[in-house]
């Protein structure tokens, strides 16, 4: 018999491509994982990995045994809801991109408790990085979070795009420009957004425009950079849908940098799963950022 957490060790090497990061999202050592993979492929008699490559990747066998792996897990899961009291509301976990303006959040999942009380959802913030781990390990169903870099390890459902513009204070002398030029903002002090995904695009693009600006601030807090910005701590580059009365938001001419944002889940099946009101939250929250960019 196949015990279900030889299955979990099988899904954690696949997902992750190594013993040492499957490992990880399983819990156990890694000698504890390499031992439950071997007892599996006994059971088996198949060998289900190739292991000669420093990227760890399925045998035939292995590429055969993973679509049952996945509807065995499957089956777990949906028989472990199925046993749940009726009176006890299915929670569902949603882990939603840091960078995402929580004023939006707020607005389009607050709009949706205040319509159904019973409605249970734990949102999880974190960065990109960080949502994929979570993703990966089952600490959540499914994120709100950048899409479209080109990985197959999830399956993506694109929701919008974004644009990248400049903050700024309204007493800045660029922020009644429509658009704002490299020249405009070459002598500001500059403020770094530690989480922003295109960190590397916009050093990349400044230095080489020949700037290279004094850094007064640097956070993984985009509300805290927006109150800096609004009081003339320095300037910054920030997703468009960040509005607010204290900052001015401007397109910076030749950077054309923008963000695909949309829903991640670890497979097909589960990314039919999301419960209704949940779904419709996270596409009334893109209506909201599409509206103001």
């Amino acid at each position: 018999m196949i015990d279900r957490y030889l299955i979990r060790y099988f899904l954690a090497v696949v997902d992750q491509g190594s013993f040492s990061r499957a490992s990880r999202q399983a819990n156990v050592s890694q000698p504890t994982l390499s031992v439950g993979i071997a007892k599996l492929e006994s059971l088996l008699g198949e060998t289900l990995f190739e292991r000669s490559t420093r990227r760890i990747s399925l045998t035939s066998a292995g590429a055969r045994f993973l679509p049952h792996a996945r509807r065995i897990e499957s089956e777990f899961n949906q028989a472990a809801i199925s046993v749940r009291s009726e009176g006890a509301p299915e929670v569902t976990r949603l882990g939603i991109l840091s960078t995402i303006p929580a004023r939006l959040v707020g607005q389009a999942f607050g709009r949706l408790h205040l319509s159904n009380p019973t409605l249970r959802i734990e949102i999880v913030e974190g960065s990109e990085k960080e949502l994929s781990n979570a993703l990966a390990r089952r600490r959540i169903d499914a994120a709100l979070t950048v899409v479209g870099r080109g990985g197959e390890r999830y399956v993506e459902q694109h929701l919008y795009r974004e644009p990248y513009h400049m903050a700024l204070m309204p007493e800045h002398p660029a922020a009644g420009h429509d658009v704002v030029t490299v020249e405009d903002v070459a002598e500001s002090v500059m403020m770094v957004r530690r989480h922003c995904e295109a960190l590397s695009e916009t050093s990349r693009f400044f230095t080489e425009q020949g700037v290279r600006p004094f850094f007064s601030f640097r956070s993984s807090n985009d509300e805290r950079v927006m109150e800096m910005v609004a009081c003339g701590l320095g300037i910054t580059i920030m997703p468009a849908s960040y509005e607010s009365s204290g900052i001015v938001l401007r397109p910076l001419k030749g950077f054309a940098v923008e963000r695909q944002i949309g829903l991640v889940f670890r497979t097909e099946e589960e990314a039919g799963q999301l419960p209704p009101d949940v779904e419709e939250g996270v596409r009334l929250l893109a209506r909201h950022v599409e509206s103001r960019t």
